[in-house]
């Protein structure tokens, strides 16, 4: 990942380099979250995660939360966001928004004729979005990517 944004107060963006073929081992029947089941004689099939997870290879980019204003929507300090800017913007969604010259990720709400970004931590206020600032919803937030 090359860094492509200065850090700002809650994301740090990256481009997606998608160029490259990353096979992994992968087994199809997935793994029990309950009892578990006999384990796969061998593995041979292979993921590449960028085919999984990447629809629009020009469009997406990687960002890396800091903060802990979306934390009850599973979103963390450190994790990492697969956001995709060619799809279309959707209420109740969660988006990676420019505002006033600073990046935040935060759930999209349209509410008569004006739109509040609302945090997933209730230490924090909903932000409404108002004529006079400097808005722009910069793309939707398509996966989470968590190291535990």
């Amino acid at each position: 990942m090359r860094q492509i944004k200065q850090s700002y107060r809650q994301l740090v963006l990256y481009r997606a380099i998608t160029s490259s073929y990353t096979p992994l081992p992968y087994t199809e029947n997935g793994i029990w979250a309950g009892f578990p089941s006999p384990a796969d004689d061998f593995l041979d099939l292979a993921i590449d995660l960028n085919s999984a997870l990447i629809q629009h290879p020009s469009a997406t980019f990687y960002a890396r939360v800091r903060g802990d204003s979306m934390i009850t929507a599973g979103i963390a300090d450190g994790d990492l966001l697969i956001v995709d800017r060619s799809i279309e913007v959707e209420d109740g969604k969660i988006a990676v928004c420019c505002l006033n010259g600073e990046f935040t990720v935060k759930r999209l709400l349209k509410k008569h004729d004006c739109c509040w970004l609302m945090p997933a931590n209730n230490t924090y206020p909903p932000i409404k979005v108002s004529k006079e600032d400097d808005f722009l919803v910069w793309g939707m937030v398509i996966h989470i990517i968590k190291s535990l």
